[in-house]
């Protein structure tokens, strides 16, 4: 996949450059640190203001104007990374790039701008880097509990956590630009409306705020620019210092109401280009305020992009959060371990041998590795078509560290381990990474095939050469010959892997 999934475990040198990229529903940001002595350095920084949900569409459809405008901007975010290596650069898409239709449409210009991959990644996972990024900014007490909450433009998350690791994370349909267009489109506002409109937006609060209250937190904090300008307007009107507090919130709310029209809103501390979506960040803020029942929130310094550049650090080190999440899974749905170990070792030891053959790096290597661990998933749900139900699970579940392409493609890889391959299998998939992922399946199914009776004896030769889509297996002729099921399954494999675009050939010596 050279590089382009961003899951190999690199070791972070000191002087390393990283970057993080945040294609946020109303600003892009690009952050730049050096790694020196196991810290992160920032040495630039580079916002714009794309406003990317205004050009979303109620079919999914996304503007022109407001699609070259963000192209615009990658390409500029592209010039500074030029020189950055594509395993140290990550750049994340969330809430508009989710919502579009045809989100590849878009994606497919965007990396070529931006010279790198775009992950999209589900409103959970960006919750959690979220935390992460404001957890290393301003460290919690030691077994104290926090809430952090961004509003950005597409969406609103809530998290609760301790020390770096996110406990509950949700992910609300509700962001500054999109609340703003869904309840004052006409330009209007009244104290009528705004009720109307807090009511709807504090039941969608409500469906977690029982939970939240229950567990609590010592101290809440509010990420990302809507809430940082709202404290900033707090300050000018010398309500707080920076915070923003129950008492407060309901004077400013009253102080923005005083104008009829959104253009004419005029709050104190509140710059030109917040005006237009200021009312739905307030508007959000509010309802929070009143489902979670805050009394004070003060404002991070620090947003999803730090912890988009903290999770790489981990990544390059023992504390990828893929790993833990995929042993949790094997835990949650009963895998057998040493059938999944089995699996794993022998889809190694063919990817060792044909790596260089097949292009393969170890980006490849670590997607086959978690196949392998979590091939038989849907065991748990059914033997029949258990393939299906493991690729549907990984594929729509929440999976921390994982971005929803990732997902898909490890999805794949499940679904296609055993029986027909259907057409459609690699259909959501980018077309960069299609024959890397035919590839790992053919890896797979044979890996699973070999293994199949469960059998902990050590296959004695296993040797695969390969010629561009031509792969070769050889195996021990007695060993072959002892095992008839076996033999024959390995028989009829090369229909199997032709869907995928391979010609099998089985030899034995």
């Amino acid at each position: 996949m050279n590089g382009l999934l961003h899951t190999a475990r690199l070791p972070l040198q000191d002087g390393d450059l990283l970057a993080a990229v945040d294609l946020g529903s109303n600003s892009f940001h690009m952050v730049v640190a050096r790694y020196v002595l196991g810290q992160l350095r920032v040495i630039d920084r580079l916002r714009e203001q794309v406003r990317l949900a205004e050009g979303l569409d109620a079919r999914g459809g996304l503007d022109p104007a407001v699609r070259e405008r963000a192209l615009d901007c990658l390409a500029r975010f592209g010039q500074r990374l030029r020189e950055i290596p594509p395993q140290r650069v990550r750049a994340i898409a969330t809430n508009t790039v989710r919502r579009l239709a045809s989100p590849q449409a878009f994606l497919i210009d965007a990396e070529d701008e931006l010279g790198h991959a775009i992950e999209v990644v589900a409103g959970r996972e960006e919750a959690r880097l979220i935390y992460l990024g404001v957890a290393h900014a301003q460290p919690p007490k030691p077994g104290d509990l926090r809430l952090v909450i961004d509003i950005g433009g597409g969406s609103t998350e809530c998290i609760i956590g301790a020390g770096f690791d996110a406990i509950e994370r949700e992910s609300l349909q509700l962001g500054c630009i999109a609340t703003t267009r869904r309840f004052f489109d006409n330009g209007k506002l009244s104290k009528k409306r705004w009720r109307e409109a807090l009511a709807e937006v504090t039941a969608e609060f409500q469906q977690f705020a029982g939970t939240y209250r229950a567990l609590g937190w010592q101290e809440a904090l509010g990420a990302s620019g809507t809430n940082k300008a709202i404290g900033e307007i707090c300050a000018a009107m010398k309500l707080t210092k920076g915070a923003v507090t129950a008492e407060a919130l309901p004077v400013v709310r009253d102080r923005l109401l005083e104008a009829d029209r959104i253009e004419a809103i005029e709050l104190p501390g509140l710059s030109s280009d917040r005006r237009p979506i200021i009312a739905g960040g307030v508007l959000i803020l509010e309802a929070a305020f009143d489902a979670l029942g805050l009394t004070r929130m003060a404002v991070s310094k620090a947003a999803m992009r730090e912890g988009i550049l903290y999770d790489m650090v981990g990544r390059g080190g023992a504390n990828d959060p893929r790993d833990a999440s995929v042993a949790a899974l094997m835990e949650r749905y009963g895998i057998d371990r040493a059938q999944a170990a089995r699996v794993e070792s022998t889809a190694m030891r063919l990817f060792e041998q044909l790596a260089r053959a097949w292009s393969l790096d170890d980006d490849d290597r670590l997607m086959l590795v978690r196949a392998a661990r979590l091939h038989e998933l849907g065991l748990a749900i059914a033997h029949s078509a258990y393939h299906v139900h493991g690729s549907y699970v990984v594929e729509n579940s929440d999976i921390a560290g994982f971005s929803r392409q990732q997902q898909q493609f490890l999805a794949a890889l499940i679904r296609t381990h055993r029986r027909n391959i259907p057409k459609s299998a690699f259909d959501a998939l980018p077309d960069r990474l299609l024959p890397s992922a035919r590839r790992l399946a053919a890896l797979l199914r044979l890996a699973v095939l070999l293994h199949r009776a469960h059998d902990a004896e050590p296959i004695p030769r296993l040797d695969a050469t390969a010629s561009g889509n031509d792969l070769q297996l050889v195996v021990a002729r007695r060993w072959f010959e002892d095992r008839p099921l076996l033999k024959a399954d390995l028989e009829g494999e090369p229909d199997g892997l032709a869907a995928l675009g391979v010609k099998l050939t089985i030899a034995s010596d």
